[in-house]
């Protein structure tokens, strides 16, 4: 497991770290309400050249941004009830797609989650850092 402590003025670090580490580019956000899961998405999406307004797609379940390097899709995946709901809105066919697929909340996906996407856990550290593991 490779793990990076830090706090939101090194989000740049945490990006680099996650972009250097990553095995997959569907990468999977899991961390408690309010752990920055969001924020470290929105830091992600604009190092990979995105100018788009980033939010969080709690209720559209899906936001895509437009990159040098293609779309990009963010997931937010606390609203489904199950995974019938993930293949309704076609969650395979974007993890698929070879594009950047940020999901949060991605247990919520069930069996639609690739093996080999890569797992982010933030934990919620003391003074306002965070800690981030990948696996």
């Amino acid at each position: 497991m490779n793990t990076l402590s830090y706090d939101e003025t090194q989000l740049h670090v945490a990006c680099d770290h996650i972009l250097d580490h990553a095995n997959s580019k569907v990468l999977l956000f899991n961390g408690p309400m309010g752990a920055g899961k969001t924020t470290l998405i929105k830091a992600l999406v604009k190092k990979l050249g995105s100018t788009d307004t980033v939010s969080s797609p709690t209720f559209s379940l899906v936001n895509e941004y437009k990159s040098p390097k293609g779309s990009l899709y963010h997931f937010d995946l606390y609203r489904l009830e199950d995974e019938d709901e993930a293949w309704d809105i076609g969650l395979d066919e974007y993890l698929e797609s070879g594009a950047w697929c940020f999901v949060e909340w991605p247990d919520k996906g069930g069996s639609i989650i690739p093996d080999n996407a890569t797992l982010i856990e933030i934990k919620v550290l003391f003074n306002g850092k965070r800690e981030l593991s990948l696996s």
